[in-house]
């Protein structure tokens, strides 16, 4: 499935600091999730369903890539 990004408002965390080395995210259309380095913002994009995306985010809020 390719997602239309056009739309995509992206945003940073807010943990964010001043070296630029982050990932910013987009809730898309399609009720999925969009990731990319903020670095290279022209660049790969990943894609995950709603529920990719909460298994990933409750293993990073229970410290499972610590």
């Amino acid at each position: 499935m390719r997602d239309d990004l056009s739309p995509a408002v992206w945003r940073k965390s807010t943990f964010t600091n001043d070296t630029g080395a982050c990932v910013e995210v987009a809730d898309l259309d399609s009720g999925r999730w969009a990731v990319r380095d903020s670095k290279n913002p022209t660049g790969p994009v990943l894609t995950f369903t709603a529920a990719q995306w909460a298994v990933f985010t409750a293993s990073v809020r229970a410290g499972l890539f610590d």
